[in-house]
């Protein structure tokens, strides 16, 4: 299946989503604007917590430093989200993406061979109206996870995580949303996707009753090795990572990506 758009100077961004992984496909030239229409496109893949979005660019003609630049944010932005990995397809290398910070492989075939397959079985989604009852399934589908991906002792801390994500959305996002649950390597991401921009906010200290998540935002950041946002053009995520206590940092270690050279 393939999707996309045609930006103001013709550069293409279709996406494949039949490959294992989802593979944009850029053609064209790439500069300061077309760049941050890609930016967007690829914010709202990673939303969906693939394990990796893929960026085939042997067609792109540049890219300008202007456009390096936006990309590079854009992995900046996301080097915390724990769900996917970006990774830039060029025959050229690194040398045609100066400064990128992304890893860059020869081909989508070698990227392919080195991830391998993604395993579905390690991700799962509901979609929920912001209705009395979302709470009550977010953990039923959390609790489901952690049992069948042996984590039991995160099924505590995931459910808070969860109960208080989705309660932001019913209480003040009011929009349909997606909660999604995947593993990271012995750890568990949690991440709730709405309609709105508009973030929880939290300071650490007092919270005043009118405030956007805080008291939310309070409990998981007790009990989530670290948690943040990503805006999108249609709304935004908000994402927890939890880690087995015994890891600590070496979870994230783990689920890291192969990575060749960096652009």
């Amino acid at each position: 299946m393939h999707n996309g758009a045609t930006m103001a100077s013709e550069t293409r961004h279709p996406v494949d989503r039949g490959s294992e992984y989802p593979l944009v496909m850029l053609t064209g030239a790439l500069d300061a604007d077309t760049a941050r229409t890609v930016r967007s496109a690829l914010l709202d893949l990673l939303a969906g917590q693939p394990e990796a979005v893929l960026v085939d660019a042997a067609a792109v003609t540049g890219p300008t430093t202007e456009a390096v630049a936006v990309l590079r944010a854009l992995r900046d932005e996301t080097a915390d989200w724990p769900a996917a990995h970006l990774a830039l397809c060029d025959p050229r290398g690194a040398d045609a993406w100066p400064g990128l910070g992304w890893p860059v492989w020869p081909s989508t075939r070698e990227a392919l061979a080195e991830l391998g397959k993604p395993d579905p079985d390690h991700r799962l989604s509901l979609d929920q109206e912001p209705a009395l009852g979302a709470a009550r399934r977010a953990r039923e589908l959390v609790t489901e996870a952690c049992g069948r991906w042996e984590r039991p002792d995160l099924a505590g801390p995931a459910c808070i995580v969860v109960t208080e994500l989705v309660n932001n959305v019913v209480v003040h996002a009011r929009t349909p949303m997606v909660v999604l649950v995947a593993t990271h390597g012995s750890g568990l991401s949690v991440a709730v996707r709405d309609h709105t921009p508009r973030v929880p906010t939290f300071t650490g200290g007092p919270v005043p009753p009118t405030s956007y998540g805080g008291r939310g935002m309070l409990l998981i950041d007790s009990v989530a090795e670290r948690w943040g946002s990503l805006r999108l053009d249609e709304g935004k995520v908000v994402w927890a990572l939890l880690a087995a206590e015994e890891d600590g940092e070496e979870a994230a270690e783990t689920a890291s990506m192969p990575d060749p050279v960096r652009g």
